[in-house]
């Protein structure tokens, strides 16, 4: 099965609700937080903090976002074939994320578990700096 149709599958077994929080964050220049997709959301009619969150997990869950802790914010997934392991690079002077998959990393931390009997259920790297833009100004 690729990796379009089991993102499209995964989409299809949201709710509406779940279907627009991914819209907006897809659409998304930088991360959101839940309080600003919920204003994004609110343009088209009523909607409590609750639902927007339970909307993110559920999205986190299939794979089609994850949270950005030091940021306590969401993106969309672009890598959603890659459900073990997420890496981000995150610009602090211009807010740039970008994700990205690394094997070496992946191997690495897999051995590291292994060898201490450890079973990680998510791994997130989160790596800040800047970006190749905002390095030369």
């Amino acid at each position: 099965m690729s990796s379009t149709h089991c993102h499209n599958h995964a989409v299809e077994g949201l709710n509406e609700t779940q279907k627009r929080v991914h819209r907006i964050l897809t659409a998304a220049q930088n991360p959101l937080s839940a309080y600003e997709v919920l204003d994004k959301m609110r343009s088209k009619g009523a909607v409590t903090p609750p639902t927007v969150y339970r909307s993110l997990e559920k999205l986190i869950q299939k794979g089609l976002a994850h949270r950005l802790e030091s940021l306590n914010a969401y993106v969309a997934c672009k890598h959603p074939h890659h459900h073990d392991m997420a890496a981000f690079a995150i610009c602090e002077a211009c807010g740039l994320v970008t994700e990205f998959t690394d094997s070496q990393i992946d191997e690495r931390l897999t051995g590291w578990s292994d060898a201490h009997s450890f079973h990680p259920k998510k791994v997130t790297v989160e790596v800040r700096g800047l970006c190749g833009g905002c390095a030369q100004d």
